[in-house]
C-alpha cells in the first residue's frame, strides 16, 4: 500500500502529506522566492510560511508568478508572537494576506503559545537582559492567555479568510487548555517531529481529539542559535541505523525519516532550496514493518532530542507538561 498523498482535516479540508518549509533562519530570505517557485514547479502544493519568517512577500510573488490556480494550492501562515492580543489577531491575518497577495490562507496557526510585548507596528521589543543577550520582552499576561488568542482566531474562520485554524509548538498540557475554551477544535498542531523526537504521546492525544500533527524540522533541522537545543548533536539523517535502512531500501536518509513520519499519519514540511533534495523529498515510500519499527524506537534507545528549545532565550519551558509556563512574571536571570 502506497503512502497517502494527503490527509483529511477534522473539518473536511485536505492538506498535502508533504509540503515545503520556508523558514530560512541564518541563511536569510534572499533564496525564498526562487525556492518556492522551484518547489511549485517540482509538484509541491503546500507552502508552509509564517509572519515571523519575514518572507511572506517573497512567497506571494512566487505563487503569483507560478501561474498555478489558487484552488490547487494549500498555503499556511502563522500568527506571530507580538500579535497575541485578541484585538490584534484579525489585523495580523490581514497583514499576512496583503504580503502574500492572497484573499485567504488554507491554514492559520498560532506560531507559539507564548507572547512578546508589541512595540510600534507590532514589532518585537528587545532589551539587554541579565543573561547577556538582547532578549525579546515577554508579555507574561498574554503568554498565559493563549486560550483568548485562540478564541479570536476562531472568529477568522467565519470571515472566509481562513479555511482552517490550528496550533504550533503546543504540548499536551497547553493543547488541553485550548480545548477547554475552544468552540473550534484545532485542525492541526505543527510541532518538531523526527526519529529522535517522535512525540508518540502527543500524537495519541491529538488523534483522540481529531487534531492532525504536522512535522516541522522532520529531518532534525537547525533553528537559529538563540533557540537551538543540542547544537553539537548529529541529526537523525546521520544515524547509522537510518543510513543502513536507506541503503537497504534504496532511499536517502532524508527519505527514510520523511517516509516514517508520513507512514505514521503525520504531514511533513521539510525545508530545502536544493532541486535534487526537493525532488527526493517528494519520492517517499512505505517502510517494511520491521525497519519502520527500528526508526520508531531510536528515541527510546538514545533518549529524546529536541532541536528547537527556546527556554534559554525566554527564561521558561513552554514544553513543560507539569506546569503551564510561564509561572513567574520575570525571567530568572533578572531575579
Amino acid at each position: 500500500m502506497d503512502l497517502p498523498d494527503a490527509f483529511v482535516l477534522n473539518n473536511g479540508h485536505k492538506v498535502p502529506a508533504i509540503g515545503i518549509g520556508t523558514f530560512q533562519g541564518e541563511e536569510g530570505n534572499s533564496l525564498v522566492k526562487d525556492a518556492v517557485k522551484l518547489a511549485l514547479a517540482q509538484g509541491y502544493r503546500h507552502i508552509d510560511g509564517a509572519h515571523a519568517y519575514g518572507n511572506e512577500k517573497e512567497i506571494g510573488e512566487a505563487i503569483k508568478e507560478s501561474g498555478i490556480p489558487r484552488q490547487e494550492l494549500f498555503v499556511t501562515s502563522k500568527l506571530a508572537q507580538t500579535w497575541h492580543e485578541p484585538t490584534d489577531v484579525a489585523r495580523a491575518l490581514e497583514d499576512s494576506l496583503k504580503s502574500l497577495q492572497l484573499d485567504y490562507v488554507d491554514l492559520y496557526l498560532m506560531h507559539f503559545p507564548h507572547a512578546y510585548k508589541a512595540g510600534e507596528n507590532n514589532k518585537t521589543i528587545r532589551h539587554p537582559s541579565g543573561n547577556g543577550k538582547e532578549q525579546p520582552v515577554i508579555d507574561y499576561s498574554l503568554s498565559r492567555r493563549y486560550p483568548e488568542t485562540w478564541r479570536a482566531m476562531e472568529k477568522l474562520v467565519a470571515s472566509g479568510k481562513v479555511h482552517s485554524i490550528g496550533l504550533s509548538n503546543f504540548n499536551i498540557l497547553k493543547t488541553k487548555r485550548v480545548l477547554e475554551f475552544a468552540t473550534i477544535v484545532p485542525a492541526v498542531n505543527q510541532v518538531e517531529i523526527h526519529p529522535y523526537l517522535p512525540q508518540h504521546e502527543l500524537q495519541l492525544f491529538s488523534a483522540q481529539h481529531g487534531i492532525l500533527l504536522m512535522a516541522h524540522q522532520p529531518l532534525g533541522g537547525r533553528p537559529v542559535p538563540l533557540v537551538r537545543g543540542h547544537p553539537d548533536q548529529p541529526f537523525p539523517t546521520e544515524d547509522q541505523k537510518i543510513m543502513y535502512i536507506a541503503s537497504k531500501c534504496s532511499m536517502t536518509p532524508a527519505q527514510v525519516c520523511l517516509s516514517w513520519a508520513v507512514q505514521r499519519g503525520i504531514a511533513v514540511v521539510p525545508k530545502s532550496v536544493s532541486e535534487p533534495h526537493m525532488k527526493q523529498n517528494l519520492q517517499l515510500k512505505r517502510l517494511p514493518d520491521d525497519l519502520f519499527a527500528v526508526v520508531d524506537q531510536l528515541s527510546a534507545e538514545r533518549g529524546p532530542l529536541r532541536f528547537l528549545d527556546p527556554s534559554r532565550h525566554i527564561g521558561f519551558d513552554i514544553f513543560d507538561e507539569e506546569k503551564d509556563q510561564p509561572v513567574e512574571s520575570s525571567p530568572h536571570w533578572d531575579s
